[in-house]
Order: C-alpha cells, then structure tokens, then sequence
C-alpha cells in the first residue's frame, strides 16, 4: 500500500477560508482506499470551531530546533469519515482569532515552522509516506528542507513531493536575510536559481524548484501561468519545469452539493423534475429577499468575493445598463468596498429588481444556486473556481469567462449543434460580457426548450471528486513507482 500526506494550511471540516480548505477536505476521501493510505497533516489553530477541537487527542510533543531555539512541536490527532488528521501544535503560532495574519514576515515564520515540524514529526509518529502533497506556499518549505538536511536521514531517503499551486498569486516573499535567519538555510537555497526572485526569497518558488511534480487546480490555468499575464514573475521557472507541470480540476463534493437531498433549499428537485420544482426555489427567495414575485424573470446569482480578480469591475460598468432588461440580480458576498457599496447603490435604485446580502451565509449560498436561473461568473483569472460547478450541479446555468477552470469546466451553448452546459464569452470586456449575458436571457425567453436542454446536459456532467481523485492517482503512481 502506497502512503501519502497532504500537508496544507487549512482542511474541511476543521478550519476553513476558502477553496484550499474543500480540497484538502474531499479529496482523500477519494482516493482509493485499497491502494493508498492518505493522511492529512494541518496546524491546531486555536480559532478552531470548539466542538471540532473536541475531537482531537493529545499524542505527543517534542522541541525543534527552529529560529536559532529550541521550539515547542505538539501533535494532536483525529479522524474523521475514515481519513485520519495530524495536527502541529504551537500556541505562538497557531494561537490568535483567525488562521491568517497581516504580518507578512512572521507568516513566513510560521509556515516556514510548520514546514519544518511537518517533517520532523513523522518519525515521531511512525508514519513514513512515500510522497508527501503539499498545498500553496504555506507548505513549499516541505520540499526545500527535504533536500537540505532531512533526506540525509535513512527515513526520508526516498520520500517523494508533490507541489500543487491552488493560486499563483500568494507566494511568501520577503527579505532573503531574513528568511535565512527564520528558516537556518545555507546561502545556497537564496540564489536565481533556487528561492531567490528579484532581491527577495520567495517560499513558493522553493517549492516549485524543489517538488519532484507540481499540478495545479486546471488545464487551462496550467498553460495560462507559463505566460507572463498570468505567471506573476513565475513563469520562466514554470515553462523550465513544464514536463513536470500538470492540471487536474477540483471537484465539489456531491453529497454536501444535492438538489435532491439538500436542507438549506425550500424544494429538493433532480435532473428529473427540475421542470416543475426548481421555480419553487425561486419564489421563496423573491420572497425572502422583498424581490417581484415573478416566475417568468431572469434571475442571476453572484456568490463571490467582492473583488477585481472576479471581474466586479465589469459588471460595474455594465450595471445599470443590465437593470434596463427584465431581470432580477441576487449577491452574495462581501470584498472591496466600492464593489459593497456599488451593489448597495443598486439595490436602492432598482429594488424590485436587485438584492444585494453584503455578507456571507452557507444557507443563502445554497437557497441562490438553486433559485436562479443563471450565475454570474466573469473573472479576470480562475485557478479553477468552484461555484461554476455548484451552479452547473443545480442546474442554474454558468455566465463565465474562458479563463483558468472556467474555461475547463463550461461548454459554451452551440445553438447549432444544441451542445454545451452554459454560456461564455473570451475577452476581459463589459460589453461583450454583457452581450453574452443578453444572448443568455434571449435564450431563455425564447427557446425555453432548448434552455432546458442545456439545463439537462449541465446536471448530467459529472465534477465529483472521484473524477479528479483518479488522475491523482495515477500521478502518484507515476511518481512512486
């Protein structure tokens, strides 16, 4: 049986800020259990949920010689749905309110250390993988201390690593003397080569040196990022790298995302009788949000961070145009705060019509994906994105962007050919989003058959884990022989 670990910052059900978090948390779940034994290793934050801190047990503790001192390393460990959890322990810094810090030198403190406690607590708990997952540049040290001192060791001799850029854009920069001092690495790690880039170390390029694979959450992102709109800096290093470079999709897990079974929508439905059910969705939400009651309008949804990076400047600039047409807009989310107060002022001027939640809410997330009839997507990058797929399993019909995921994971309608599971448009431009937008509400007003088609092909597509778990597989395969 082949071992693994998933090393990440953040893992459902036990701590979550975003994307990162899904993905550690479903994918092992996955894995074919009669091949791999996968284990996950994150930090014991205190701000975790206290009855989910309930479920760890203490197992044991050791000091580390860490930042020139002997530091405290505590384990703790769980298991939950059959996968077992290792937690690193360490008051100073996992203690606080919230997993992440503004201070960006001491989160390279902090995650060079879990980094390194990572390692060095897997001979105190018997478990030697023979690879070792690790996830954005909280874990990128993973591989860089392997080949500095560890692998010297008959345990980690073999060990094996995989890096997998969930988003290029954080990558743990700062000074080069200092993170020498933080992390103990002789001046060999610090040069153009290695963790160095434009005067400063750079903990993700480290990484992404240093891992025997990398993968990253797309095909489309995987070849997006070798460019230099899209490379932030990295590109150079990744076309070096790029026969080690592949894309695997995430996926969503499809019991949490059901329309059949779901608690937190009015009406359960399936790709059998959405016809007839999925519209009671959407008038309990006209009616919980002081919306028109009105079967017939267009309704979109937007789940989202409020922010550049999800294209909210285009929809912006297109706003009041959009509120002409006979359509209804629902937000959801909180961000930037010209983007806040932009949909505030919308929802003022056109309230029949918009309805703008400046916060954020798991129930009305769901209620949103089963209610609308279409969902607002227009990033300027997308690693992956997951809510295309939530909307796709829904049957609400993805507006996107062809970039990163979204481009992987939406087929543009063909009304010729009567393919496709929603709708796209390719230059990062508010009229022709808006014009793609329009051809979407054409479709549904007047072709409701074939609107119902695409709705069809849309639930009948298939983003589970098990899907993406499979390729894993056999890269892991492929890594460990």
């Amino acid at each position: 049986m082949k071992k693994i670990l998933f090393v990440a910052s953040e893992g459902v059900p036990f701590i979550k800020t975003g994307g990162l978090a899904d993905v550690v948390g479903s994918l092992p779940k996955c894995i074919d259990k009669k091949y791999f034994d996968v284990r996950v290793m994150i930090p014991c934050y205190t701000c975790m949920k206290p009855q989910m801190r309930e479920k760890l047990n203490y197992v044991t503790h050791f000091y580390m010689d860490y930042n020139w001192e002997g530091v405290y390393v505590g384990i703790l460990e769980a298991e939950v749905d059959g996968i077992k959890y290792y937690f690193i322990d360490n008051e100073k810094y996992f203690g606080g309110p919230k997993p992440y810090g503004d201070d960006a030198k001491y989160e390279i403190e902090k995650y060079a250390y879990f980094s390194k406690a990572a390692l060095s607590a897997l001979p105190v708990i018997g478990f030697q993988p023979d690879l070792i997952h690790c996830h954005d540049w909280q874990t990128a040290m993973i591989p860089v201390y392997l080949d500095d001192r560890f692998r010297q060791g008959e345990f980690f001799k073999d060990m094996k690593t995989v890096m997998t850029i969930h988003n290029l854009k954080f990558q743990g920069r700062w000074g080069i003397d200092d993170v020498k001092n933080i992390t103990g690495l002789p001046y060999r790690y610090f040069t153009a080569d290695t963790m160095e880039l434009y005067n400063d170390a750079n903990l993700l390029k480290g990484g992404l040196v240093f891992a025997d694979a990398l993968t990253t959450v797309s095909n489309t992102y995987a070849e997006e990022i070798k460019t230099a709109f899209y490379g932030e800096s990295l590109e150079g290093l990744l076309n070096a790298r790029s026969g080690d470079l592949r894309g695997i999709v995430n996926g969503i897990d499809y019991e949490d995302f059901n329309p059949e079974t779901n608690p937190h929508i009015e009406h359960n439905y399936s790709a059998a009788n959405f016809r007839k059910e999925k519209i009671k969705n959407k008038r309990a939400l006209q009616k919980e949000l002081g919306l028109k009651q009105d079967d017939k309008t267009f309704m979109i949804g937007i789940v989202s961070r409020l922010t550049d990076q999800k294209g909210f400047d285009l929809i912006a600039y297109i706003m009041d145009e959009l509120c002409q047409d006979n359509v209804q807009i629902v937000v959801l989310g909180t961000g930037e705060e010209r983007y806040e107060n932009m949909f505030r002022h919308f929802a003022w001027k056109y309230g029949d019509k918009v309805s703008a939640n400046i916060y954020y809410s798991e129930a009305l997330s769901h209620k949103i994906y089963a209610a609308c009839d279409a969902f607002l997507m227009p990033s300027l990058f997308e690693p992956c994105g997951l809510s295309q797929l939530m909307s796709l399993r829904y049957g609400t019909l993805p507006i996107v962007r062809e970039t990163g995921g979204l481009k992987d994971t939406v087929e543009p309608y063909n009304e010729y050919e009567s393919t496709g599971t929603g709708f796209s448009f390719r230059n990062y431009n508010a009229h022709e989003m808006l014009n793609t937008i329009r051809y979407a509400e054409k479709i549904y007003y007047d072709k409701k058959r074939e609107w119902n088609k695409i709705i069809d092909r849309a639930m009948a597509a298939d983003f589970s884990w098990h899907v993406s778990a499979l390729k894993y597989q056999e890269m892991y395969d492929w890594l460990i022989g």
